[in-house]
């Protein structure tokens, strides 16, 4: 139970932070910029293993609003 504790305010803290526009600038600026070949390896595999757990930490997201959803829907029916 502690871990779910965790993961979730994990999880909200990312997703607050990922939700404003500064992190489209930052993810657009990056892009725009020359790296040697060395470091572009580098940045693409950090990407690509940062978009790996945010694919969960979405879905979590996800699944916790559906649930509150679905218990304010069956509040609502009863």
């Amino acid at each position: 139970m502690q871990l779910n504790k965790w993961f979730t305010h994990i999880a909200e803290a990312v997703t607050h932070a990922t939700d404003h526009a500064i992190a489209f600038i930052i993810c657009c600026v990056r892009s725009n910029l020359r790296f040697s070949d060395t470091w572009q390896l580098i940045i693409n595999t950090g990407t690509t293993i940062v978009t790996f757990l945010m694919v969960f930490l979405i879905q979590n997201t996800q699944d916790r609003d559906g649930a509150a959803i679905q218990a304010k829907l069956d509040e609502l029916s009863a």
